[in-house]
């Protein structure tokens, strides 16, 4: 007998499946929030379990203390580029005008053509409804090995008073993760999978084995459909093709630590393909996809669960034993 394959569910739930256009997501749900930055960005470092008392209201181990896996994610401070100021159109929110800083890291003048110096100031724009940052990392602060920064363009809070205010008190400063999430937040992590190359249609959309009498191969769908004439075969039949390295997002992660100590949480000889954590870090409960060192963003909760609560649970211990296996 064939061996059996469980379905994966949702198998057509996205397409085109093809290949992410860069290895960092691109944000097009940024929700409107309180004062600041709706989102940051960390470097995924690896994962190893705590033990947490579990508060969760519903929760048959309520008040228990279990065991929790955990993802860390190391989160330098991120700078500001550039203010942009957008202005609500009938066809849509239009560019109206872009405002430099003037104190930008060297690694990321290598990388973006820098306009010419303007004169211009951010009291200077007085027809906008709403302003966003153009952001960039800084992972030459990591172990990683990286220069060339992360840039991309993230929502701010509040009204337009609001989002002027914080413009300007961050201009030309640093902007920490304490100032973006609290501990206990839901977050959406917004991310690039793992790449795997071409696959066939029993691990791209886990189609089930047909028996070993088959014709046309056991590993291949049995039918292409109604609409198979002249070549014509619809979208939805199971083929082989790219698999991994899709732009993903994954809502209500708990954040259950804000960190700033990284002795707390590196585990002896490091993560593996990663090095240790030199920066503030966060604790994402459970898995985050994509492969070590990757740029994840994570964002405020677009639809936060009411099962999940706002505080963070007491963490009684994090595991901190090696991970380089024996």
């Amino acid at each position: 007998m064939p061996k059996a394959h469980k379905p994966r569910s949702g198998s057509m739930q996205f397409w085109p499946r093809k290949r992410a256009k860069r290895s960092y997501p691109r944000l097009r749900n940024n929700p409107n929030s309180n004062p600041g930055l709706v989102g940051f960005a960390g470097y995924k470092a690896g994962m190893t379990h705590v033990i947490i008392t579990d508060n969760r209201k519903t929760s048959t181990t309520k008040g228990s203390d279990i065991i929790c896996p955990i993802t860390v994610i190391e989160c330098p401070p991120i700078k500001i580029f550039s203010a942009r100021f957008y202005k609500n159109t009938p066809s849509g929110a239009a560019l109206s005008s872009e405002i430099f800083s003037k104190n930008i890291d060297k690694n990321l003048a290598k990388k973006v053509k820098l306009p010419k110096a303007s004169t211009k100031k951010l009291d200077d724009v007085k027809e906008y409804d709403f302003i966003k940052a153009v952001v960039y990392t800084q992972p030459s602060l990591t172990g990683i090995g990286k220069k060339k920064p992360e840039l991309f363009e993230i929502r701010i809070g509040g009204t337009k008073e609001e989002q002027l205010a914080f413009i300007k008190e961050y201009f030309d400063k640093e902007v920490p993760i304490e100032k973006v999430f609290q501990e206990g937040e839901q977050v959406d992590v917004h991310s690039i999978t793992k790449g795997k190359g071409t696959k066939g249609p029993v691990e791209r959309f886990g189609i089930g084995l047909k028996e070993h009498k088959s014709e046309k191969g056991v590993r291949n769908p049995g039918s292409l459909g109604p609409w198979r004439g002249q070549g014509h075969i619809l979208y939805r039949v199971a083929h082989a093709g790219q698999h991994g390295y899709h732009q993903r997002t994954e809502y209500n992660k708990w954040l259950l630590k804000i960190g700033s100590n990284p002795e707390e949480i590196n585990p002896k000889g490091g993560f593996i393909n990663y090095g240790l954590v030199k920066n503030n870090y966060v604790l994402l409960k459970g898995s985050v996809s994509g492969p070590k060192k990757r740029l994840i963003i994570l964002t405020k909760s677009s639809r936060p669960s009411k099962k999940i609560p706002k505080e963070a649970p007491a963490i009684q211990h994090i595991s901190l034993e090696s991970k380089q296996g024996n």
